[in-house]
């Protein structure tokens, strides 16, 4: 594969239980019952404003926008503490010494994942980070088909390496190879539904990519 597309958060970016943390923050200032890791790796999805009413919010009461900032917020705030998933980095390196182009393509806003990436030290592995404009989260097909059809990037050419069935729906939609790692924010039985690879971490997904 001459480009590997990575997901950030729960791909690369190790920050399911902050995630899992802050929603059972505005769960319980709600006074609703909190999610445990079980439940959320089986509501999670897109758009997050699916997973929002799941996790019991009430998006009649409350606008989503309200609930995504406050959400973002917290998010941002804590997110420096979050370290990569096991073995990322040495994935990063294997296939920068394969020759492979890396991006990163993210349903994060943009300004806050360059930062996320930056701070860990992580720029220089990437031709291109790629967020979306905006914190709602609304898809990132439209990102990754851009990116594609403006640097004349065959799908075929490409391997998408994410954690969600919505990372597999992007991959179908660009016409790229999938490989979702376990571990991430969706369970394997969800992940394994998709009929993509499912590999165990980031040293299974080097292994299918370059077998």
């Amino acid at each position: 594969m001459k480009y590997i597309i990575w997901d950030w958060n729960g791909t690369l970016l190790d920050d399911v239980a902050l995630c899992i943390d802050v929603m059972n923050g505005m769960l319980r200032r709600r006074g609703l019952p909190p999610l445990t890791p079980e439940r959320y790796r089986e509501i999670f999805t897109f758009p997050v404003e699916n997973y929002y009413r799941a996790a019991g919010l009430d998006l009649e009461s409350e606008p989503f926008t309200a609930l995504a900032a406050e959400y973002i917020s917290e998010f941002d705030r804590r997110v420096i503490d979050c370290g990569l998933r096991p073995g990322a980095i040495e994935a990063l390196e294997k296939l920068k010494g394969a020759g492979c182009a890396q991006l990163i393509v993210s349903a994060s806003q943009q300004s806050s994942l360059a930062r996320q990436v930056e701070s860990r030290g992580l720029t220089g592995y990437f031709r291109a980070v790629l967020g979306i404009g905006d914190i709602l989260a609304v898809t990132k097909e439209g990102v990754a088909k851009e990116y594609l059809e403006k640097n004349s990037i065959k799908g075929e050419d490409a391997v998408f390496i994410g954690d969600t069935g919505h990372d597999w729906q992007v991959a179908r939609a660009i016409g790229c190879r999938c490989v979702l790692m376990e571990g991430g924010h969706e369970s394997r039985r969800r992940l394994e539904r998709t009929g993509a690879v499912v590999a165990s971490d980031a040293a299974g997904a080097l292994s299918e990519i370059l077998r």
